[in-house]
């Protein structure tokens, strides 16, 4: 008996020291080819003497996000607003659309041309529409944002859901399940790891729909974004602003990938091979 525990003790040791080892892995890696990227940016810029107007330094972009933060930070929670409020709609109206459409093939094929216009539609030619049509420009930001990363959430979530083994569906029906419990058991089990897919690539969607829709609405003041500061910076030629917004925008858009990521593997590295750390 003392052998046993012993042994469960060592594995979950192991187990444990392989998951830290891994995360190291993950977070180590990145920030290593971010940090190569910055120095050869910034020796590019030392070695050529480029004036800071046409391309400024990292030292430049880092001196410029703290003096206009002021300015820089209520944009960023503007933008991180409508992002993500955006998302979260997209989120529910994407899973919910793709469980009414995997009903029925009639269903399917009665409202999926709908969906894809949609999504083939640029968004920059409807958002003056939307903002015709809406009663404020917050909601066309909104709307612009939804509307971008809607589809392939949808079209991710509605693939895992048909994509559910069908003698295991046939088995479930044998032992008299209900469609209820054949969708809990079996159709979202199998539509989560395409789910996460899309949640990943709908993130940042989510966020080129919000520059999409600042950028159409052009809010000024108290409500402008990150799209509102970039153009002002240009319109001033402050190329080092420019730059700092950019910055901003990306970092923003790798924080929402690594979330996604996070749940996605939160929730399927216990059960699916596409989260689970390969034996070494």
């Amino acid at each position: 008996m003392e052998g046993t525990n012993v042994g469960a003790a060592e594995t979950r040791s192991g187990r444990s020291k392989t998951s830290l080892s891994e995360l190291a892995f993950r977070i180590a890696v990145p920030l290593l080819g971010a940090g190569a990227m910055v120095a050869f940016w910034a020796a590019y810029v030392w070695l050529s003497e480029v004036p800071p107007y046409i391309l400024p330094g990292p030292d430049k972009v880092v001196t410029t996000l703290i003096s206009d933060w002021p300015k820089l930070g209520p944009a960023l929670g503007i933008t991180t607003k409508t992002t993500l409020l955006a998302l979260l709609c997209a989120v529910v109206g994407g899973g919910s659309i793709a469980l009414f459409l995997a009903q029925a093939r009639w269903i399917e094929a009665l409202f999926y041309p709908i969906t894809v216009t949609l999504q083939v539609t640029p968004i920059v030619a409807i958002a003056p529409l939307i903002l015709i049509y809406v009663p404020t420009p917050e909601t066309a930001q909104l709307i612009c944002a939804f509307v971008v990363a809607f589809f392939p959430i949808m079209l991710n979530t509605l693939q895992g859901l048909k994509s559910a083994e069908r003698h295991h569906a046939d088995l479930l029906r044998t032992y008299g399940a209900s469609r209820w419990q054949t969708i809990r058991y079996l159709s979202a089990p199998t539509a989560l790891p395409h789910f996460f897919a899309g949640l990943k690539i709908g993130g940042g969607l989510a966020l080129v729909g919000a520059i999409v829709g600042e950028f159409s609405v052009g809010q000024a003041g108290n409500n402008a974004g990150l799209a509102f500061r970039l153009l002002e910076a240009q319109s001033q030629l402050n190329t080092p602003r420019v730059f700092a917004t950019l910055v901003l925008l990306a970092c923003l858009g790798a924080v929402i990938f690594a979330a996604a990521s996070i749940l996605s593997r939160f929730a399927l590295s216990h059960w699916h091979q596409s989260e689970i750390a390969p034996k070494k």
